[in-house]
C-alpha cells in the first residue's frame, strides 16, 4: 500500500509588510477587534475602517438586475406565456446538488404561479451527463411544448435542433463555459456566454435559476410590486435552496453569491422547508460532520449551519442519490409536503451515502495500489487509470482523493456496463478527472479532442467518454501536453496561509471574531495560520485510529491540534518533536462547553528540528568513521541498552509489526516502561551492532525505516565480538 503523502508548499498571503500592519492596527482600533482579525480583513483587500465595516455588514455586495443577462427578457416572456396558456413545461436538470436545487427551485416557483410543470433528470449510469435526444423524444411524447434546461444545455446543439423538429421550444439556463457555436435555442440565459454583459460571471446553475425566477416575478407583477420587493420575496422563499446549490458547486463566495449564501444559511438555521429539516435531522443522527480544513465533530441540535456543514455533510447525501441511485429522489425531498415522506427520503439518502462511501473506499484502495505499481510519481504529469468494475458515479470523488493525495491531475475511466462477453476496443468508458490549481484540465482535453467522444467541465474538474482502444494513446497524449505546457512546480500543491500566529495570540475571542468574515468559500476562504516551533507533548489516536489528536505547547501555553484523516501510523511525529503547523482555528462545542482548538491542515518538522536531525546523522557518520567521542557525548551503548531494544523488537514482531522508523523506535523506547538512556546516535549504533552480530536481521527499506526479523528467542550474544563496539570504546574518553 502506497503511504506517500505529497509534500505541500506553504505560501503566506500577507503582503506589503509595514504598510499592511499599519492598516491592520488602525482597523483593529476603529472596529474594536483583535489585531489578527484586522490583519485578516486587510489580507482580503479591506484596508480602511470603512471598507472593513462594509465587508462585515455585507454592504459591498448587491444583487444585479437580472435583465442584464442576454435573452432574460425573451425567456421570461415565453415562460409566462406557457404558464398562462397551460402548456406542459419540463425542467431538464443535472443530477448533482446544483442541478437538483435548480430543478427544485424553478419547479416550486412555476407551480406556485399556476404552471403545469414536470421535471426530468437523466440517470447518471444509464444516460450520462447532459441533454440527450432520446430523453427529448420521451418528453415531447408526453405533450411538452417547452423545455427549460437548468445547469446544463449550453453544448447541446444537436439535441436542441432535434427538439425543434418535434415542435418543442428550448430555453437554456446554464453557467458552464461556452465552447464554439451556441445552440439554436429559443433563449440562452448564461452569464458566461461571450456576448452577455452581466457583471458577475460566477453564479452557480441554481444562481442563474434564481435570477430567472426574480425576472419572472418582476415581469409577472409589473406595476404592482417594486423590483426590490420582488427580489426580497423570492429570497425569502428560495435563498436556502440557492445557497445549498451554490456551496455544493464550490462557487466563489463573493459578489451576489456572498449575499445569497449568507441569507440562505440564516434561513437554514430555522428552516421551515420540510425536506431540508428532515435531511438535517437524519444527517445529524447518522454522521460526524467536517469542520473547516477537514475536521470532524459531532453535530448537536444547536449546531451553526455553515458552508462547511453544508459542503461536507448535506451536499454528499444529495449527490449520492444522483451518483448511485436517482437524483429524482432528492428533488422529491424538496417538493414533498409530507413530513413522513421527507423523513423516509432523508434516511434513504443517508443509507445511499453510506453505500457510496463503502464503494468509494473500495475503488480508492484499488487505485492507490495500482498507482504504486504502475507510476513513477516523480516523473508522471497526469494519472490516468481505467477499470471494468468502477462505479461511474463514484470515480469523480476518488479522482479528487487521488489528486489531493499525490498532488497530480488524475482521470479515472470506468467501463462498467460497457463490457459484453469479452472486452472490446470499441467499448465506451466514462471518465472523471480532477486537476491542480494552475493546470486547466479542459484545455488538456481539448488537446486530446481527436481521441474523445465527448468531454466538458471546468478548469479543475471535467468529465469525458472514450473508447477502450484509445485509452493508452489518451494517457500518452495528455501527459505529453501537460509536461510540455506546464511547469513541474505546478504539480507541487500549495496551501495559502494568512500569516503566522503564536499560541499566546490565540483566544476564544479571536476564534469568535473570525466568524465575522463568514460565510467562507472560494474567494473568501476560511482563515489559515502557521505556528512554528510548537512542542508535541502528547499524541493520541482517535476514531479507531482514523485520526490523530496532538497536544502542542508553546511559550507556557498548550492547545489541542486535531489531525483528521491522518492516522498516527502515517504520522512520523512524536512526543518531544518541535513542529510547524498550518491550521484553521475552530471552536469545539460539546456538553455545553467551548474549547478553542487547532485543525491541522498540514504539519512538518520545524526547521530547527530538521537541522538537528541532519547534525545528528552527520555526527553518527563521523563517529563511525573514527572521530573521537567527546566528553559527555553518551553514544557508546552498554548491555542494558541492547536488552531493551531487543526486547522491544521481539514484542513488536509478536504483535505482527515488523516495520518501524528510527525516530518512531526512539520515541517509543523513551516513553516505554523501561528506563533507558538512549539518544538518536546511540540507537543507530545499537541497531548496526545487532545487525553486525546477527542478533537481529535488519533491512533498511527506506531512509531510516527498518524491517526487523529475529531467529533467536533470547538475547545471549557476546557483545565484545563487535568490531564497531571495540572501535567506539577505543575512541571514547575515560569518563564515557
Amino acid at each position: 500500500m502506497n503511504k506517500k503523502r505529497c509534500t505541500k508548499k506553504w505560501i503566506i498571503r500577507e503582503r506589503d509588510g509595514e504598510a499592511a500592519l499599519t492598516a491592520a492596527k488602525e482597523i483593529a482600533d476603529s472596529l474594536g477587534v483583535m489585531l489578527p482579525t484586522a490583519r485578516l480583513l486587510v489580507n482580503r483587500g479591506y484596508h480602511t475602517y470603512e471598507e472593513a465595516l462594509r465587508f462585515i455588514r455585507m454592504e459591498t455586495e448587491y444583487l444585479h438586475d437580472p435583465f442584464l443577462m442576454v435573452d432574460m427578457e425573451k425567456g421570461a416572456v415565453r415562460i409566462l406565456q406557457a404558464v398562462e396558456n397551460g402548456e406542459m413545461i419540463t425542467i431538464y436538470g443535472d443530477y448533482d446538488v446544483d442541478g437538483v436545487t435548480s430543478v427544485s427551485t424553478l419547479c416550486l416557483y412555476l407551480r406556485s404561479i399556476g404552471g403545469k410543470v414536470d421535471y426530468y433528470i437523466p440517470n447518471r449510469v444509464g444516460e450520462g451527463y447532459g441533454v440527450s435526444a432520446a430523453a427529448i423524444e420521451r418528453i415531447a411524447q408526453k405533450g411538452c411544448t417547452l423545455i427549460i434546461t437548468v445547469d446544463t444545455g449550453i453544448t447541446a446543439n444537436e439535441e436542441i435542433d432535434y427538439a425543434k423538429t418535434l415542435g418543442v421550444d428550448v430555453i437554456v439556463t446554464d453557467h458552464h463555459e461556452c465552447r464554439g457555436e451556441l445552440p439554436d435555442a429559443y433563449a440562452i440565459i448564461n452569464p458566461c456566454r461571450p456576448d452577455c454583459p452581466y457583471p458577475f460571471k460566477e453564479l452557480a446553475g441554481v444562481g442563474v435559476v434564481f435570477k430567472l425566477v426574480c425576472a419572472l416575478e418582476e415581469k409577472r407583477l409589473l406595476g404592482r410590486k417594486s423590483r426590490l420587493d420582488c427580489v426580497r420575496d423570492i429570497c425569502m422563499q428560495y435563498a436556502d435552496l440557492v445557497a445549498l446549490g451554490t456551496i455544493a458547486d464550490v462557487m466563489p463566495v463573493k459578489d451576489e453569491n456572498r449575499l445569497i449564501v449568507s441569507f440562505g444559511l440564516k434561513m437554514m438555521e430555522n428552516t421551515k422547508r420540510i425536506g431540508l429539516s428532515a435531511l438535517f435531522a437524519a444527517s445529524v443522527r447518522t454522521c460526524d460532520t467536517k469542520t473547516a480544513g477537514g475536521a470532524q465533530r459531532r453535530v448537536g441540535k444547536k449546531t451553526k449551519i455553515t458552508t462547511v456543514f453544508i459542503g461536507y455533510t448535506i451536499a454528499p447525501r444529495i449527490n449520492a442519490a444522483g451518483r448511485i441511485s436517482s437524483a429524482e429522489l432528492a428533488v422529491e425531498l424538496f417538493l414533498t409536503e409530507s413530513k413522513e415522506r421527507a423523513r423516509e427520503i432523508s434516511l434513504e439518502l443517508c443509507e445511499i451515502n453510506r453505500e457510496r462511501q463503502t464503494e468509494e473506499n473500495r475503488i480508492a484502495e484499488q487505485v492507490y495500489e495500482r498507482i504504486q505499481k504502475e507510476y513513477d510519481l516523480d516523473s508522471a504529469a497526469v494519472i490516468v487509470l481505467d477499470s471494468d468494475d468502477w462505479h461511474h458515479g463514484i470515480i469523480g470523488i476518488v479522482s479528487s482523493r487521488v489528486t489531493e493525495k499525490f498532488g497530480l491531475p488524475s482521470i479515472l475511466i470506468s467501463f462498467e456496463g460497457a463490457v459484453g462477453d469479452t472486452p472490446s476496443d470499441a467499448d465506451i468508458g466514462k471518465g472523471s478527472g480532477r486537476s491542480v490549481k494552475g493546470i486547466n484540465l479542459v484545455d488538456a482535453l481539448v488537446h486530446c479532442d481527436d481521441l474523445l467522444i465527448r468531454y466538458g467541465g471546468h478548469e479543475l474538474a471535467a468529465g469525458l467518454s472514450l473508447e477502450r482502444g484509445k485509452v493508452s494513446l489518451f494517457r500518452e497524449k495528455i501527459n505529453d501536453y501537460v509536461q510540455k505546457n506546464y511547469s513541474r512546480d505546478l504539480l507541487i500543491p500549495t496551501i495559502e496561509a494568512d500569516f503566522e500566529l503564536r499560541m499566546e495570540e490565540i483566544s476564544m475571542q479571536l476564534a469568535e471574531e473570525i466568524r465575522l468574515l463568514e460565510p467562507y468559500g472560494v474567494s473568501n476562504p476560511s482563515p489559515v495560520f502557521i505556528m512554528r516551533e510548537a512542542l508535541i507533548t502528547d499524541v493520541q489516536p482517535i476514531s479507531a485510529g482514523k485520526h490523530t489528536k496532538l497536544v502542542l505547547a508553546q511559550g507556557g501555553s498548550a492547545m489541542v491540534a486535531m489531525c483528521f484523516s491522518f492516522p498516527q501510523s502515517e504520522m512520523n511525529f512524536y512526543v518531544g518533536d518541535y513542529v510547524d503547523v498550518l491550521f484553521n482555528l475552530d471552536i469545539n462545542e460539546y456538553n455545553n462547553q467551548k474549547l478553542v482548538q487547532m485543525i491541522a491542515r498540514d504539519i512538518r518538522l520545524s526547521q530547527k528540528t530538521q537541522e538537528k536531525l541532519l547534525e545528528m546523522k552527520s555526527r553518527t557518520q563521523e563517529i563511525l568513521a573514527g572521530a573521537p567521542i567527546l566528553p559527555g557525548e553518551s553514544v557508546v551503548p552498554d548491555r542494558d541498552d541492547f536488552v531493551v531494544v531487543y526486547t522491544f523488537i521481539r514484542r513488536e514482531l509478536r504483535m505482527g509489526r515488523s516495520i518501524i522508523s528510527h525516530r518512531a523506535l526512539l520515541s517509543r523506547l523513551k516513553t516505554g516502561d523501561a528506563a533507558v538512556n538512549l539518544n538518536y546516535i546511540k540507537l543507530r549504533i545499537v541497531i548496526m551492532i545487532m545487525q553486525e552480530l546477527n542478533i537481529v536481521d535488519v533491512t533498511e527499506i527506506s531512509e531510516e525505516v527498518y524491517q526487523f526479523a529475529i531467529s533467536d528467542t533470547k538475547f545471549k550474544t557476546d557483545l565484545d565480538r563487535s568490531e564497531i563496539l571495540k572501535k567506539l570504546r577505543a575512541n571514547a574518553p575515560d569518563t564515557n
